[in-house]
């Protein structure tokens, strides 16, 4: 009880608390894309239900990694070696939620460019997205999300409670936007190309940060947000259309 009263006494608590929020809530807009696009391939009665129980059981595995702290910095400790390269499980998990990502991301811009009448080389017709893959894969992903943020978060704070009530914080944001955000993506084509596109860059950055390249997740973000805008600017301009056109005469 006195550890926790002199942190909410504490104004660098406050301060890592606000800047931990922060940042897992811009990493959480990945997991957001990720989910509404997943659980948009449901049928309408299930689709909320998949998006709050997949969330609801990421954030019992979040909160779970958090109290095994110490095995999660251990992820970081090299285990072997590649052409003087060293990868440690952490890489090993970012390497693989990358090509996960992006074979996620390719399968479904390959669905929406060429829709299969009967079946392709990704996956046949019959193999239809039950709740429970749809929550297995939104799992799979978080873990890979997860085990990054709190590598990042423990840099930031040693405070267990901050990083608790951070990612509490964060998943309450997550449950409000999931629905509104999963309708937007679902009434809007070109928004769902663009969310995948996103994807694609966020498992290549994935993949590139396994190998040791590290790309600053500003630019990641700049360009996500920057291509946004112009998404924004191009729906603005088709809804304008019909009213420059004016009534026929």
């Amino acid at each position: 009880m006195d550890y926790l009263l002199a942190l909410l006494a504490d104004p660098a608590a406050w301060a890592a608390l606000a800047a931990l929020i922060a940042m897992e809530v811009v990493l959480g807009i990945d997991n957001l894309i990720f989910i509404s696009i997943l659980t948009n391939k449901l049928p309408k009665d299930r689709q909320s239900f998949a998006r709050r129980l997949g969330i609801g059981m990421a954030v019992v595995m979040r909160l779970g990694l958090l109290l095994t702290i110490a095995w999660i910095i251990g992820l970081t400790t090299p285990v072997f070696a590649v052409f003087g390269q060293d990868f440690s499980w952490r890489d090993l998990i970012l390497i693989a939620g990358g090509l996960f990502l992006v074979w996620k991301a390719t399968k479904e811009i390959h669905h929406h460019v060429d829709p299969p009448d009967e079946g392709d080389i990704f996956e046949s017709r019959a193999a239809e997205l039950t709740v429970a893959a749809a929550i297995g894969q939104i799992l799979v992903l978080d873990l890979v999300f997860s085990i990054d943020s709190i590598i990042t978060a423990v840099g930031m704070t040693d405070h267990i409670p901050i990083m608790i009530v951070a990612v509490l914080v964060t998943v309450t944001v997550m449950l409000l936007a999931a629905d509104p955000l999963a309708n937007f993506i679902g009434r809007h084509p070109t928004v769902v190309m663009l969310a995948l596109g996103f994807l694609l860059l966020i498992g290549v950055t994935l993949i590139a940060d396994g190998f040791g390249a590290k790309i600053p997740k500003g630019y990641i973000y700049a360009a996500m947000a920057f291509s946004a805008l112009i998404e924004g600017l191009n729906m603005m301009a088709r809804r304008g259309k019909p009213k420059r056109k004016g009534p026929a005469h």
